[in-house]
């Protein structure tokens, strides 16, 4: 057999509409398909690039819905023909990740894989390809892996997890085994667990065996992983994909993988966990972003847009122009102000996470052209 790390494949899902992110992040063109870092690359192409080096350009998967197909590959050239998969419409996570796993474990029996999100914000190359050489160890061993970022504030948006002993892992010595899964927490009780030190973000990366991650999806969902097994089957022959897709596609459940396989497996031992200490955000609202783009300095104004035309005085928060529109802000704090040719929104940090109800909003008014 191969060393582990040349039997690795990594799958990004890029799926999702962002709606946090209304009206800059649409459906027909998500989160994922723009540069939010002012970097010059978009948040695939950022995940790409971060991926390669490991993996090689031969062995990334892209999940994607069809609607988004040329705009990715017009971003990723590099992306084989064989390695897009497009969804037929959304199923969330787990349908995008296992059935990743399964078509690839009837080309690789062996293969490992990672699944890493396409709209994540990742600084420390070097940091976080030792934190996914360590998980790949940690699958090969047997292990469904996930790598826990080292938290750096009470933060209430995301996730947490709960880790407990040592797995003593061949080569991955960080390597820890989980207790649970925490939702996200109010901020008395974030505050508890960064001061604990027993608990690390939980960002939604998940490294495993292909055939252990069907396995455990299996003994939680059998339906669901028959299902795919099925799909998969058919998937590399273009005569049978279409009317695999077309009969099995409608009945697929709808379901995260947290639910489906990492928190059974947590409860069962077979979670292990990995600290990552490089820098992470899930850019889950423009206050995130706004932190991204100032540093988290609460002083600063963050502009994006490539033809913003912003005046400012003694003003914070973040502006995202796709307009021509001069915007001008005097003695505003922490504002979110994010204008484009057909919608205009205007909130504050403390309130950037209610954005989705605007887009709840406007699916029961029937403004499906805003979305």
């Amino acid at each position: 057999m191969k060393p582990a790390l040349d039997r690795f494949f990594s799958v990004i899902p890029a799926g999702g509409v962002g709606s946090r992110l209304w009206p800059l992040s649409r459906a027909d063109a998500p989160k994922f398909l723009h540069d939010l870092t002012g970097s010059g690359s978009t948040l695939l192409r950022a995940t790409w690039d971060r991926l390669a080096p490991i993996a090689g350009d031969q062995r990334i998967m892209v999940v994607t819905g069809r609607a988004h197909r040329a705009a990715v590959e017009e971003q990723l050239p590099g992306l084989a023909d064989q390695n897009i998969v497009l969804e037929a419409d959304p199923r969330d996570s787990t349908v995008a990740i296992a059935l990743a796993a399964a078509i690839l474990v009837r080309r690789e029996p062996d293969a490992i894989i990672g699944s890493f999100a396409a709209d994540h914000v990742i600084s420390g190359d070097r940091l976080f390809r030792a934190a996914v050489n360590e998980a790949v160890l940690a699958a090969d061993a047997g292990f469904i892996a996930t790598i826990g970022i080292t938290p750096t504030e009470p933060a209430v948006g995301f996730g947490y997890i709960k880790v407990a002993d040592d797995l003593n892992i061949t080569g991955a010595d960080s390597a820890r085994a989980v207790e649970c899964f925490v939702e996200k927490p109010d901020l008395p009780t974030a505050q508890s667990y960064l001061a604990d030190g027993g608990y690390l973000w939980n960002a939604g990366m998940f490294i495993t065996r292909a055939d252990v991650l069907l396995e455990e999806l299996g003994r939680n969902q059998p339906e669901l992983r028959a299902s795919i097994v099925e799909l998969a089957a058919a998937w590399d022959d273009p005569a049978t994909r279409g009317p695999a897709v077309d009969r099995i596609w409608p009945t697929l459940k709808k379901i995260a993988i947290d639910y489906s396989v990492a928190e059974p497996a947590a409860a069962a031992g077979r979670l292990a966990v990995i600290p990552g200490a490089f820098k992470w955000d899930d850019v889950g609202d423009f206050a995130s972003l706004a932190k991204l783009n100032t540093g988290g300095a609460g002083g600063d104004l963050a502009i994006l847009g490539e033809n913003a035309r912003v005046l400012a005085d003694a003003s914070s928060g973040i502006v995202v122009s796709e307009t021509d529109r001069v915007i001008s802000l005097i003695g505003v704090k922490n504002i979110v102000v994010v204008d484009t040719p057909d919608a205009l929104l205007v909130t504050t940090s403390e309130h950037a996470q209610r954005v989705k109800s605007v887009v709840d909003a406007l699916k029961i008014s029937g403004r499906n052209d805003l979305l």
